[in-house]
């Protein structure tokens, strides 16, 4: 009996040694988690520009009356186009008329004492050779002619003077454009010297668009420039784009045109201006637009998908990169901006460089992964939490 047991004691000792040394022999490293990664290539990328601004007139002007008088006539639609030198408001016509026929008989009269004048010189020029008048009373002749025709100077003036102040009389265009609601009716006492304007003519094609930019942002640009890193074909080729108040796209695209040479000490922004065709009066002044301006072609930008950067607890952008290896690697990245899904980068990678996108929960800096199709890494995250095969 005893032998027995010790029999079968043995028996499983050797059993449980050979269990033991199957399970050892069993036991494998879990293979390294798959990752999906965004090779990092370098291609030219047109930048731009996105900002607020307000549309305003290519040309605006106010219509004032020069002369005083009653309004007889308003001349024009509120709301029309008009033409400029086109007729508007007709003044009373009726005193400054009368002011021009009363210089017209004022020329006439002194243009007949210059004839009477000159004649009398004419006939004292002989009488004077052989003393027969004294030379002071030709000399009085002359003076009292070259009076005459001094007179007659002063009502020509006085004639042209009455002409266009009777001109005034018809109030005109002076540009072309749209003009706006009258502030005066007819029978409205106007004067030369009001504050107020009868209407105002806007030209609205074509249209400006003034944005405002930082001046830190126009720096950048200017040191981007400089370096190469940014190309453009000068002001005049600078290309804006533009976006109304309802966020369709407006057809035609501006040109830049100039910014304002003085930094705002309260903003610290400048004045950017555009310029816009308008043919069908779409733009309206005082308009709220988004302008996309140009900026210029970075030949070698590198962009990588959003979903690859992440940030670390102070908030700067990182990304995990995984090395021929197979290592993963933390790289702290410099981020330009957005562009669509994607962050322009402006250091921290490098081309070739393998960006993981997919797959960033089960890796880890210092451990290793496998590049594998973007279904078979949805389907492994799916199934739950694995080995990461990123234990030291």
């Amino acid at each position: 009996m005893a032998q027995n047991f010790l029999v079968r004691a043995v028996g499983l000792a050797i059993c449980l040694s050979l269990v033991a040394c199957g399970g050892k022999k069993s036991v494998a490293p879990p293979p390294a988690p798959g990752v999906v990664v965004y090779t990092v290539v370098a291609k030219p990328l047109s930048l731009y520009t996105e900002l607020p601004g307000r549309t305003s007139s290519f040309q605006t002007a106010d219509v004032r009356p020069q002369i005083d008088g009653i309004i007889e006539k308003r001349l024009f639609k509120e709301g029309s186009n008009v033409k400029a030198f086109t007729p508007l408001y007709q003044i009373d016509p009726a005193a400054y008329r009368a002011l021009y026929d009363s210089g017209l008989a004022s020329l006439a009269n002194a243009q007949a004492n210059l004839v009477t004048a000159n004649l009398l010189v004419e006939r004292y020029r002989p009488l004077v050779a052989i003393n027969a008048i004294s030379k002071q009373t030709n000399d009085n002749a002359i003076a009292v002619a070259l009076q005459a025709a001094a007179t007659v100077a002063s009502a020509k003036a006085a004639v042209q003077t009455a002409q266009i102040n009777l001109t005034r009389t018809r109030i005109t265009a002076p540009i072309t454009g749209r003009i706006g609601r009258s502030t005066v009716t007819v029978g409205a006492l106007v004067a030369a010297s009001q504050t107020t304007a009868l209407s105002t003519i806007q030209q609205m094609d074509p249209m400006y668009v003034d944005v405002t930019e930082t001046i830190t942002e126009l720096l950048r640009l200017k040191r981007e420039f400089a370096h190469g890193s940014l190309k453009t074909g000068g002001a005049e080729q600078v290309t804006v784009k533009l976006a109304l108040e309802d966020g369709s796209a407006y057809p035609i695209d501006g040109k830049l045109q100039f910014s304002d040479v003085t930094v705002d000490q309260t903003t610290g922004s400048v004045t950017v201006r555009a310029v816009f065709a308008n043919p069908n009066a779409e733009l309206l002044p005082g308009m709220y637009v988004r302008a996309r301006l140009e900026e210029g072609i970075r030949e070698q930008a590198l962009l990588v998908p959003q979903q690859g950067v992440t940030h670390d607890a102070q908030g700067n952008p990182t990304a995990l990169i995984l090395g021929n290896d197979q290592k993963v690697a933390l790289r702290q990245l410099s981020v330009n901006r957005a562009i669509g899904d994607q962050w322009l980068i402006d250091g921290g990678l490098q081309v070739g460089d393998r960006v993981i996108v997919d797959g960033l929960q089960r890796v880890k800096p210092g451990g290793t992964a496998q590049v594998m199709p973007a279904a078979a890494v949805a389907k492994a995250d799916a199934a739950g939490p694995a080995g990461n095969g990123n234990s030291p």
